[in-house]
């Protein structure tokens, strides 16, 4: 059975989650403030956790980054009350995984976490995994382990997913639908921003300091490869958006 903690102050919310959840067949756990979801974190070991980003005394972000700072890698959910843009980038820069804003449906929220739960579960080693090299890179899909000339380089899941769909199609444009549906496998109505944040934050992570090997093509997607003359390393959507 699948554990969800939700973590929100609104009671009416929570209930209306933890309902949803167990509808679904899930053990769902409630927590209305940061210092009950992190009690509830250590003592239910949930697999996936639905976290309001403002509570009354621990906000979302201290909490996911009191939980990284103990090795645990439970996949995020956050609620946000802003469809804002900085938002979204605050809680995907913590490391969370995925985030929903006030108002939401119901199925929304499962098939995210439906997503979260698929992406995680894959983050279990086995020694099934294959292994993938473009140029320095490499990427261990059993060991869940990428290295670059050397150096370990340490992702979340769903950016770990997002380089392996990358390194499973080198030099090949791909478009934000193709990586919306292979990477979330939801529909997120036009909501490409998602991927601009998540590619940004996946180049700072695989070329901060080295020759640059996620590409953007300009209207048309992103592309992993060697560099070359060809193919300038422009910076991505998100980060000509901000300049």
């Amino acid at each position: 059975m699948i554990r969800a903690l939700v973590v929100d102050d609104e009671p009416a919310l929570r209930e209306l989650l933890s309902l949803a959840l167990r509808y679904e067949g899930w053990d769902a756990r409630t927590a209305e403030d940061g210092h009950g979801a992190l009690a509830l974190i250590r003592d239910f070991h949930p697999d996936v956790i639905v976290l309001d980003v403002m509570l009354p005394d621990i906000n979302g972000l201290q909490i996911l980054r009191r939980i990284q700072a103990d090795g645990n890698t439970t996949p995020v959910l956050f609620l946000t009350a802003n469809d804002s843009l900085e938002d979204r980038i605050a809680g995907l820069t913590q490391g969370g995984d995925d985030y929903v804003t006030k108002p939401f449906s119901l199925e929304e929220v499962v098939a995210r976490l439906r997503g979260l739960i698929r992406r995680s579960t894959h983050a279990v080693p086995d020694s099934s995994g294959s292994s993938l090299t473009v140029g320095e890179l490499s990427l261990d899909e059993g060991a869940r382990e990428v290295i670059r000339a050397g150096d370990r380089i340490v992702l979340t899941c769903t950016e770990f997913d997002l380089l392996l769909y990358f390194m499973q199609n080198p030099k090949r444009v791909l478009t934000k639908t193709q990586i919306l549906e292979h990477v979330w496998g939801f529909d997120f109505g036009g909501r490409s921003s998602i991927v601009e944040i998540y590619v940004s934050y996946l180049r700072k992570k695989i070329d901060a300091g080295r020759e640059p090997m996620i590409h953007t093509l300009r209207g048309v997607g992103y592309m992993l490869k060697v560099n070359d003359k060809q193919v300038p390393a422009e910076a991505d959507d998100l980060d000509a958006a901000q300049s």
